[in-house]
C-alpha cells in the first residue's frame, strides 16, 4: 500500500505542533531544576519523556511532507 504524503496545510500544521511541543518540553526540562516539590518534579519529568515521545512521532509523520522545490 503506497503510503500518502502530508497536504501543504497539514505539513504547515504539524509543523507548528511540533514548535508548541518542543517549547513545552523545554520548558518543563527548566523547571525541573527550580522546583523543590518532588510530586511536582515528577510530574515534570513524566511531561518531558512523554513530549520526547510526541516529538519523535510529529518528525516521522513530516517525513511524509512533499518536498519544497
Amino acid at each position: 500500500m503506497k503510503q500518502q504524503s502530508l497536504a501543504p496545510n497539514e505539513t504547515m500544521q504539524v509543523h507548528e505542533i511540533l514548535n508548541f511541543k518542543t517549547i513545552c518540553m523545554t520548558t518543563s526540562k527548566m523547571m525541573e531544576g527550580v522546583v523543590f516539590d518532588q510530586e511536582l518534579k515528577a510530574l515534570l519529568e513524566k511531561d518531558v519523556q512523554q513530549s520526547i515521545t510526541a516529538i519523535s512521532g510529529l518528525q516521522n509523520l513530516l517525513k511524509r511532507a512533499p518536498e519544497i522545490r
